[in-house]
């Protein structure tokens, strides 16, 4: 993978990782994903470094989802190291002892959404969407998104959401809890996520550390096998005929016929 794929920049104790795919709506293929988990690793090591900052190139997305060709071939022994690899990177995100600020400047849909609710706080600019629409391809998340999405806007909006693949956008995702803070353009939202980043960058680290720490607190031993349930019935659906049909569809341009098997 070509460097210029992941960005990484640091200025004012504060670390800038660009999802930089713009003409594939920054979607996350296996080694955008690895090379996140390792340019989070050495934001977390830099003592320099007190914030991050985690978006996507250009207007129009954050993270589309995962790179769907991926998905070709793919049954649920060999699917597994992929879910893993991308719930590795968002449970390093969510422990890590740094505040992570997801900067969501479009559509933030299936990993993408995964990984922004992986990190600490959520901005969003007006234009952005929202979803987990993996059910229309015959499968469910696997980067730990029945688990955050349920946390963040409860049960009963998490299963709307999943079940029926829906899009929401901005305003939407303010009101249920999804997000934030909802800025009029990428421009501002930009600006806002820097301004508070560099606010928390003069933050007490170890404070801010053992408070992230406190709020995980509340939800870490359920949380941990529940994630492992979601990776395991995430790989099952790899099985199905309706994973098939479904990629197929997608990868070719034309509506799935699912045979609910």
């Amino acid at each position: 993978m070509s460097e210029q794929e992941v960005l990484y920049k640091v200025a004012d104790g504060v670390a800038n990782i660009t999802i930089n795919r713009p003409a594939k709506y920054n979607a996350l293929n296996t080694s955008v994903v690895t090379t996140l988990r390792e340019l989070f690793k050495k934001a977390e090591e830099d003592d320099f470094v007190r914030t991050v900052i985690l978006t996507g190139a250009g207007d129009k997305a954050f993270a589309a989802g995962a790179d769907i060709t991926e998905f070709k071939g793919k049954d649920s022994k060999t699917v597994r190291p992929l879910a893993e690899n991308g719930q590795e990177l968002c449970k390093f995100i969510e422990a890590m002892s740094k505040p992570v600020i997801a900067a969501v400047n479009g559509f933030a849909l299936g990993g993408g959404c995964e990984i922004a609710m992986a990190c600490d706080i959520r901005y969003a600019s007006a234009n952005a969407k929202f979803g987990q629409p993996e059910i229309n391809l015959g499968i469910i998340p696997g980067f730990g998104g029945t688990v955050r999405l349920a946390r963040l806007v409860g049960l009963g909006m998490a299963k709307e959401l999943t079940y029926s693949g829906d899009q929401i956008k901005s305003d939407e995702a303010l009101r249920i809890g999804l997000v934030n803070k909802v800025f009029d353009s990428v421009e501002a939202l930009m600006s806002g996520v820097d301004v508070l980043a560099k606010k928390l960058a003069t933050k007490p680290g170890v404070a801010l550390n053992l408070a992230k720490q406190s709020l995980n607190n509340t939800w870490e031993n359920p949380h941990q096998s529940n994630l492992k349930f979601e990776v395991d019935v995430f790989c099952k659906t790899f099985d199905t005929e309706d994973k098939v049909e479904g990629v197929d569809a997608f990868l070719n341009k034309r509506e799935p016929t699912f045979k609910h098997k």
